[in-house]
């Protein structure tokens, strides 16, 4: 894995790159990707928990839970 992606809906873009981004765990215990594009527009991603820690672990995202 070399970057996390998600959809910017402000510039109608997929799979723009997080350029910070913080892991955190939803109420029903999934997974999400939060943080800003190189634009400054806040994004949010759904992730699996493999991929998830595995982003932590390779300190692609910090953790925030």
């Amino acid at each position: 894995m070399e970057n996390l992606t998600a959809y910017d809906l402000k510039r109608k873009e997929k799979n723009v790159p997080f350029t910070e981004c913080t892991i955190v765990k939803t109420s029903r215990g999934g997974y999400m990707a939060k943080g800003l594009n190189s634009y400054g527009n806040k994004m949010n991603a759904m992730l699996s928990e493999a991929k998830a820690l595995e982003a932590i672990e390779k300190g692609i995202a910090t953790k925030g839970f």
